[in-house]
């Protein structure tokens, strides 16, 4: 078989950066919450260096502007760098004008923090999806080359979505499209790459299923949050889905994300790309 790779991703926000909950966690109320993602991301960044990974982060512009050290010690690093937006906005929920001026204002947040030019882009929520393929023109107009915003999952997405990375024609151009790593499980695709789908399982179920998909040269690509290694999270009450997404299973997941660390090999989602002939 031929081979394939495995991507890592991190996707840096705040713990309170949740889509469409108001109340305490409203974007007005940002600034009074107590911040927590530099260090969460620094001892995320300790992990990848002790284990000799290099991932891709895709980062929020806010968080650019507000902590610029950040994009210095990712860049030390030596990992990507990537837009995650500016506002964790979905995408769904912008026009095509709205959605462009939170670009410019992330690419801009990012460059003066130092970063590189950003040519890679993960939507809040995987939220390019039937309701906004429009956003796939925006982002190449504006020269990125690669999207990882296109979830084969229910809600988030289409389960109809192809799993494999692949080219993409938009009216400004192609774009790389870079599908989560999903798994079939309960009968429906799950989020085996991320999120709870990844937290739930043991780790060696998990370098299981990666082994399996390399022999069949299916690339893989996993997601992380910082917050999500917290060892003492701020919690709040959310309504039922959102709290399952984000609270279950993260007692002891920083323990078994390294372990996935220690014993995986992982590469930087261009790497990824590039190892599909589409770089």
């Amino acid at each position: 078989m031929p081979s394939a790779g495995c991507a890592l991703t991190v996707d840096v926000e705040e713990w309170f950066h949740i889509c469409g909950v108001g109340g305490a966690l409203a974007p007005d109320r940002w600034p009074t919450l107590p911040s927590r993602v530099v260090a969460n991301t620094e001892t995320l960044l300790d992990m990848l260096d002790r284990h000799r990974v290099r991932a891709t982060f895709f980062v929020l512009g806010c968080v650019a502007d507000r902590f610029p050290t950040l994009i210095e010690a990712i860049r030390a690093g030596g990992h990507e760098i990537g837009s995650h937006g500016h506002l964790h906005t979905r995408v769904y929920e912008m026009t095509p004008e709205s959605f462009g001026a939170d670009l410019d204002r992330s690419l801009a947040a990012l460059a003066a923090a130092g970063a590189p030019p950003v040519t890679s882009f993960r939507a809040p929520e995987w939220s390019i999806n039937d309701r906004s393929l429009w956003a796939l023109g925006v982002l190449a107009a504006r020269g990125f080359r690669v999207d990882s915003s296109m979830a084969p999952l229910k809600i988030v997405g289409n389960p109809a979505y192809t799993h494999a990375i692949h080219r993409r024609a938009t009216s400004a151009g192609a774009i790389v499209e870079c599908p989560p790593m999903v798994s079939r499980r309960f009968g429906q695709n799950v989020p085996g790459g991320g999120g709870w789908g990844l937290r739930m399982r043991a780790p060696a179920a998990t370098l299981r299923e990666l082994d399996a998909r390399a022999r069949a040269g299916r690339p893989s690509i996993l997601w992380v949050h910082p917050w999500e290694i917290d060892e003492d999270p701020p919690r709040v009450r959310l309504p039922r889905a959102k709290w399952f997404a984000h609270y279950f299973r993260l007692s002891g997941f920083r323990a078994r994300l390294d372990t996935i660390l220690r014993d995986g090999t992982f590469v930087p989602l261009g790497a990824l790309v590039g190892e599909a002939g589409l770089g």
